[in-house]
């Protein structure tokens, strides 16, 4: 006997299906565009406040790379910047490289000011800007500061917030350190995602052409 399926079962499979490769096909669980085990979208001739221009291939000596979206305007980003720095303090001679990126275009955003902020505060990583606002759709990134993790094969191992405290003065969970720690060691990371918190970077949007 030949069976067939009911009308209402039918539909009912195929809506499971589609769902289920829409879910699939979504990238990290907060992030739309990367997931955990992804290569890192890698950065090309950005100049920096050092008057460098800087690549992710420059920095195949280091072991493992942080990678921070941030900015001068945001106050969530200020408030990051002694604690990126003490990042750097921390793995000096450990073979980690820090990276921050800025793709805002506001004014107070742009190289000039990055400069001079950089200057101002000390800081001690590189900083970039990407103009052209590419790296930060590249990886996802929505706000500022933002952060990932990638291992000595350039993989994404942590992408989220910095640790549990957007300001640093309660933290009590310290993501972005303990993702760094298990990529220096070889281990697994306990923490592979989290939610950033802090300002929506300033993506522009792009202007459609007229048809006419």
């Amino acid at each position: 006997m030949i069976r067939t399926l009911s009308p209402l079962l039918f539909p009912l499979s195929l809506w499971m299906s589609v769902c289920f490769a829409a879910t699939s096909a979504h990238a990290g669980k907060y992030n739309t565009v990367l997931d955990i085990g992804d290569s890192a979208p890698a950065w090309n001739a950005l100049p920096g406040t050092d008057g460098r221009k800087h690549s992710l291939e420059s920095l195949a000596d280091s072991k493992v790379v942080v990678v921070v979206f941030t900015c001068n305007s945001c106050p969530y980003a200020v408030d990051a910047e002694q604690r990126i720095n003490g990042l750097v303090d921390r793995y000096q001679g450990k073979s980690v490289a820090v990276v921050a990126i800025n793709v805002n275009k506001v004014d107070e955003d742009r190289l000039p000011a990055m400069k001079q902020r950089a200057e101002e505060q000390g800081l001690k990583y590189a900083y970039l800007w990407d103009e052209s606002q590419q790296i930060a759709k590249d990886y996802g990134a929505k706000y500022t500061p933002e952060f990932f993790v990638l291992d000595d094969e350039r993989k994404v191992v942590y992408m989220g917030a910095m640790d549990d405290s957007p300001a640093g003065d309660e933290v009590t969970k310290t993501y972005v350190i303990d993702a760094v720690d298990a990529a220096l060691s070889g281990n697994p990371v306990a923490v592979t995602e989290t939610i950033p918190i802090g300002c929506r970077i300033r993506i522009e949007r792009q202007r459609r052409k007229s048809s006419r």
